[in-house]
């Protein structure tokens, strides 16, 4: 099987949403929402990339079937509008993270993202990296990332370790989602980089940070609805105006400073985005409960009050 080695001029940069999934009231699939979904996010927040079936998208709580399903629409909607749809395929078995890869080249999604297993947890550099290439292994022609983050799986093996002659075990690896507090590792990640991979922060919190240290980009759930003022945050950044920069940052922080005290798991934030966006994307799926309608809408408020131009 050939392997076609990533793409300089498809270097990924820039801000990715990672995407809700829609239910319907009864917890079903709601596929009507997407293309509606993907016009709100370049129209309305000049976000051109999306992250799907994900942490955000509730990947977990989902049938093989079902994010298959999804994969599809949101490729099929996305196509001519958005610049790149990456399609995560981690799952707690391997040989249903070889499906999804093979299904993901079928549909032409743009590339593919992977997550630790967090019930049999890999327990070493190398566990992990095996796991990782044989996934990979599936999808060859596609751009492939590595999905960090600790916090969910469990999994605390450090990055800059995994990357070490990863090109050597997955010939497609294009870089890392890093979902992760951890600084240093980051930063060591950035410095191995190699010219044509794309390191992506995930703790939209600290992006600011994380540019400074080189990131070229970031995936996160809050730019589904704060896509407008982080790409001006990247934009001063980029500029060297760190006061505008940081300003942005702050008020990020204040907002989600606001929601953590009300409890700002998925259901919140999935509500959250409703409220903004007007989407109507449903509840969330249980496990996850769905958010109290007074603390929706007390952070819908704060969020007006923070950025009241969007």
């Amino acid at each position: 099987m050939s392997v076609m080695a990533p793409s300089p001029e498809k270097k990924l940069t820039g801000l990715v949403a990672a995407t809700f999934t829609p239910f319907t009231p009864e917890g079903e699939l709601n596929l009507v929402k997407i293309g509606p979904y993907v016009d709100y996010l370049t129209k309305k927040q000049g976000v051109n990339r999306i992250f799907v079936n994900g942490t955000t998208g509730e990947s977990m709580s989902l049938s093989v079937a079902e994010r298959k399903i999804l994969a599809e629409e949101w490729c099929e909607k996305a196509k001519g509008k958005m610049h790149q749809v990456i399609v995560h395929v981690g799952c707690m078995s391997l040989k249903d993270s070889q499906e999804l890869a093979r299904h993901a080249a079928e549909i032409k999604a743009d590339a593919i993202a992977v997550i630790a297993p967090s019930f049999f947890k890999p327990s070493t550099t190398d566990a992990l990296r095996s796991f990782l290439q044989k996934v990979a292994s599936h999808a060859p022609n596609l751009p492939f990332y590595y999905y960090h983050i600790p916090s969910v799986t469990g999994v605390n093996v450090l990055v800059r370790d995994v990357l070490e002659g990863i090109e050597e075990l997955i010939p497609s690896f294009s870089g890392v989602k890093f979902s992760g507090s951890d600084l240093m590792d980051f930063g060591q990640c950035v410095s191995y980089s190699q010219p044509h991979w794309s390191l992506f922060y995930g703790m939209d919190e600290q992006l600011l940070a994380a540019l400074a240290m080189g990131a070229n980009g970031a995936v996160g759930s809050t730019y589904n609805y704060v896509g407008c003022p982080v790409n001006e945050l990247i934009s001063a950044f980029e500029k060297g105006d760190l006061v505008q920069a940081r300003t942005i940052q702050f008020k990020m922080q204040e907002l989600l400073r606001y929601a953590s005290k009300l409890g700002f798991d998925l259901g919140v934030n999935k509500q959250l985005m409703n409220e903004v966006s007007g989407l109507c994307l449903g509840p969330p799926r249980l496990p996850v409960m769905p958010c109290p309608h007074a603390h929706a809408l007390s952070i819908t408020q704060k969020y007006h009050s923070i950025f009241p131009e969007y």
